[in-house]
């Protein structure tokens, strides 16, 4: 992720099907500027849960194997192929697609349309705030989506701050709308180096930038020269 490139999503665009079988699959972000049709490596990286030891199945990782199976299901319609087999594995694309969406269904009711309420021009602060507040944890995409949001408040952003998904945290330390009390806080983030990309948000206080920025320039001049 670039330093202070807010609007680089990775919202993705869902395509209609013309197939009876996934044609419930709603059509996201279309024409939004602050959206992209690039999903990032991590949409497909598994979780893990330190505490538990195992891997959990969160929005990100489900929505990035349906957009798969829909690119496959694309590819078999634009070949040529036997009708029997055709059939067949339309069919077999078309379960796994909808177990996906069933998946997501069971992480956060409505997920698409929840989704497509972020990407929509007409999102509002409030909005974002309340779909925050009652999207479980696992939903990482769509809190993802919602922590890189240009309309996303300091409120919002205060609760993402906290977030176990490092890229959420990422988001809400490079945004333009974070408060100080959030960005304070996130630079004494053990897990991750956030208080670099907190070094340069406008909206940290001037004597933790000051320090945050002496503290890169040490660095800077540790690093042996090549």
């Amino acid at each position: 992720m670039r330093v202070g490139h807010l609007q680089d999503t990775s919202a993705e665009v869902l395509r209609h099907k013309s197939s009876a079988d996934v044609s419930t699959v709603p059509q996201l972000g279309k024409g939004l500027s602050w959206s992209n049709e690039n999903m990032r490596r991590s949409d497909l990286v598994q979780h893990k849960e330190k505490e538990k030891g195992a891997n959990t199945r969160t929005s990100q990782i489900v929505f990035g194997e349906r957009q798969h199976l829909l690119r496959v299901l694309d590819s078999l319609e634009g070949t040529e192929l036997p009708i029997a087999r055709m059939q067949q594995e339309r069919r077999i694309l078309e379960e796994l697609i909808h177990a996906r969406t069933r998946e997501l269904n069971q992480i956060n009711t409505a997920w698409d349309e929840k989704i497509g309420l972020v990407l929509s021009a007409d999102a509002k602060p409030e909005m974002l705030e309340k779909l925050a507040k009652q999207a479980p944890q696992e939903d990482f995409y769509l809190l993802r989506l919602i922590s890189e949001h240009p309309r996303a408040n300091a409120k919002t952003l205060s609760r993402l701050a906290k977030h176990p998904y490092g890229a959420i945290r990422e988001n809400v330390a490079r945004h333009p709308n974070a408060d100080a009390n959030t960005l304070t806080w996130l630079s004494r983030d053990r897990s991750q180096p956030l208080w670099y990309l907190v070094a340069f948000n406008p909206n940290t206080p001037p004597p933790l930038q000051r320090r945050l920025r002496d503290r890169l320039k040490r660095l800077g001049e540790t690093q042996p020269s090549r």
